[in-house]
């Protein structure tokens, strides 16, 4: 089908690698709209097939309760994070063909997006190891893995399609549990450090020192992280949903992302790192 476009990729860490890792919604074909499966819950009013499109997605693929989505039964929506996927499938994998205009493309079309959404997840990860200064031992192995990961996402569309991701993430997980490893280890252990474990549902953790804590998939689910320091602890994986984290300090959290922010319930204390941005709906 659609030829990728090939271009040169940006070094990693460069503005324009991130800017290229956040979500452009309106060079979007709302592929995040029509290309998941979505499932009647807290998050969701409806169900909705992958490959069906949203019934408030416009013509213009624009959400027409994008303003009311919380109130309206989509939270969902609000906290999901493409990492840039959906503008590169739509404006580089499919050079501005829309799935509408080409109907042919579309099941394809899906597929890519929810394989490239994968990939550049897994680049933003690799782009933040690669900033971590004690982590430098792994850095060219980490460039290499970044290098592999940004060539996947220049294959042609058939390729895409059908890539194993799940194998091509075993080669890039045991890099980033690494990285972590050497950054949590400048963390000087103390009396009082809490060593939480994973699953961490409603846990009252107001003001704890999680300092260098390992949560990787950690359940934090409605957990009481107020005024919590998770400085240099890995998050990676970690379910924030309703999270409580009003004067909480993540300034240097590892792998800390905005989906997971989205869902968690901050305030104007809230330190956060200055790549992410703070949810709208914390100051409100």
């Amino acid at each position: 089908m659609g030829e990728t476009a090939r271009t040169t990729s940006p070094a990693p860490g460069s503005g324009t690698a991130a800017d290229a890792l956040r979500a452009d919604c309106a060079n979007c074909f709302g592929l995040c709209c029509v290309a998941l499966t979505l499932f009647a819950s807290a998050d969701f009013a409806v169900d909705k097939e992958a490959g069906e499109p949203c019934s408030h997605l416009q013509e213009d693929f624009r959400c027409g309760i994008h303003r009311r989505l919380r109130t309206a039964g989509y939270p969902g929506c609000t906290v999901y994070d493409c990492f840039g996927a959906g503008q590169k499938v739509s404006q580089g994998v499919y050079a501005g063909q829309n799935w509408r205009s080409r109907p042919e493309t579309a099941d394809e079309m899906f597929r890519v997006f929810r394989v490239m959404r994968q990939l550049h997840e897994m680049l933003a990860l690799l782009t933040e190891a690669l900033g971590l200064p004690a982590a430098g031992p792994m850095r060219e192995e980490l460039r290499r893995a970044y290098d592999a990961t940004e060539r996947l996402t220049l294959e042609p569309a058939d390729q895409l399609a059908g890539l194993d991701v799940p194998a091509h993430r075993e080669t890039v997980a045991p890099l980033l549990r690494g990285a972590s490893a050497l950054v949590r280890a400048t963390v000087p252990d103390r009396p009082g450090r809490r060593r939480p474990g994973r699953d961490l549902f409603g846990a009252r953790l107001r003001g704890a020192d999680l300092r260098g804590a390992d949560l990787r998939s950690a359940c934090l689910v409605a957990a009481d992280l107020t005024g919590a320091d998770l400085g240099l602890a890995d998050v990676i994986g970690a379910d924030f949903r309703d999270a409580r984290l009003a004067g909480a300090d993540l300034t240097d959290t590892l792998f800390l992302t905005q989906v997971q922010l989205n869902a968690a319930r901050g305030d104007g204390a809230t330190r956060i790192p200055p790549s992410l941005s703070r949810p709208a709906r914390w100051d409100a």
